[in-house]
């Protein structure tokens, strides 16, 4: 990638926060996190009625940094809900504000990701952009078909830091993105398994809605028979059913906590119990990469491990233990929204890549 000391604002805003950084290139020359009270957002029915708020503040803190709106070459914002789209870097237009402000695809936070951005960057006539949001889909056709005509599987997962992951590990392995073929599996809250091939995520679990490995939020791929029999016991509403697939599942419903420092105390400590489930979870991770490696065709150039669990050595020798026969296996831990975001908006400004326009039809 070509640097040539572009200034780009970051903006990544959350349910309870909005983060804001400024690049020189890939270099973090600002950062600061604002935090929202509860207090400060019950008076907002929607998502988007937070908009004037935020920038006000979003605005203080560029002043902060030093910098102002005509000095930054473009903004870039956490993508939102939008329609199924192929990843990539995307500039934003009255089309995608439209799709965002009405919320037409769900509420989210980061649905504002594209409206600040848009806001700041077009009073000085400089370009706004989004970078792989969550709804990147680029699946085969034959992946998505289940047993039922009336599911298909989606492609919902952590793009964002899949594909810069990916990215990052071609760069230092001396693969070209548009013709490797890797196992990607981000390691968090939730778990995402992605197979890419040629450029594109061909396949990967649906990490939000319950598919694949089970995590410390997340119950995973579960029996059908004995979901629907749980469903309709009547000891649960379709609210609490969702809460224990999404949130409350996963390590967090067999051990009562999602905090991985936790369990790993507990099994330091003797704890049998926490001991099986943390292997279950990691046997569990294993399959789904050994699904991947098969869809892939026995072709698999690297498989890379990266999210916040990547920090944890033992988990990881276990995943290695387990895998490394498929292919090397390269560790990325944590992840870095910011970056991801500044370097998908580089990558255009350098003319490695072009924006790609959002189609809402």
């Amino acid at each position: 990638m070509k640097h040539q000391n572009f200034h780009i604002l970051v903006l990544n805003p959350g349910s309870t926060s909005t983060k804001i950084a400024v690049y020189r290139d890939e270099t973090e020359i600002f950062c600061k996190t604002i935090s929202h009270s509860r207090e400060e957002l019950k008076p907002f029915v929607r998502i988007a009625d937070q908009y004037a708020m935020r920038l006000a503040l979003i605005e203080s803190a560029v002043n902060e940094s030093g910098m102002h709106g005509g000095q930054f070459d473009a903004v870039v914002g956490r993508g939102g809900l939008l329609r199924p789209i192929p990843g990539g870097t995307y500039r934003v237009d009255e089309t995608m504000l439209e799709t965002l402000r009405r919320a037409e695809n769900g509420e989210h936070a980061s649905n504002l990701g594209a409206i600040l951005a848009h806001e700041i960057a077009v009073k000085s006539g400089k370009p706004a952009f989004i970078v792989d949001p969550v709804v990147v889909d680029e699946m085969d056709a034959v992946a998505r078909v289940t047993g039922l005509p009336e599911i298909s599987r989606r492609s919902i997962f952590h793009a964002l830091n899949q594909k810069a992951v990916a990215l990052r590990a071609c760069r230092n392995l001396g693969l070209n993105y548009a013709k490797a073929r890797l196992i990607v599996v981000h390691l968090g809250g939730g778990i995402s398994v992605g197979c890419h091939r040629e450029g594109r995520v061909v396949d990967v679990n649906n990490a939000l809605n319950g598919e694949g490995p089970f995590s410390p939020e997340r119950a995973g791929s579960l029996p059908a028979g004995q979901l629907t029999d749980l469903c309709y016991s009547g000891r649960y509403s379709k609210e609490e059913i969702y809460r224990k697939l999404a949130g409350n599942g996963g390590i967090s419903a067999h051990l009562g906590t999602h905090d991985f420092r936790e369990v790993r105390r507990r099994i330091e400590n003797g704890d049998q119990g926490a001991l099986l489930i943390y292997r279950a979870m990691i046997y569990q991770i294993r399959k789904a990469i050994g699904a991947m490696a098969a869809a892939l065709e026995g072709e698999t150039d690297a498989i890379v491990l990266t999210g916040g669990l990547a920090y944890d050595s033992d988990l990881i020798a276990e995943l290695q233990k387990g895998v490394s026969w498929i292919a090397l296996v390269h560790v990325y831990p944590g992840e870095e929204e910011m970056l991801a975001l500044a370097q998908g908006a580089l990558r255009v400004l350098s003319g490695d890549e072009t924006a790609r326009k959002y189609d809402a039809s």
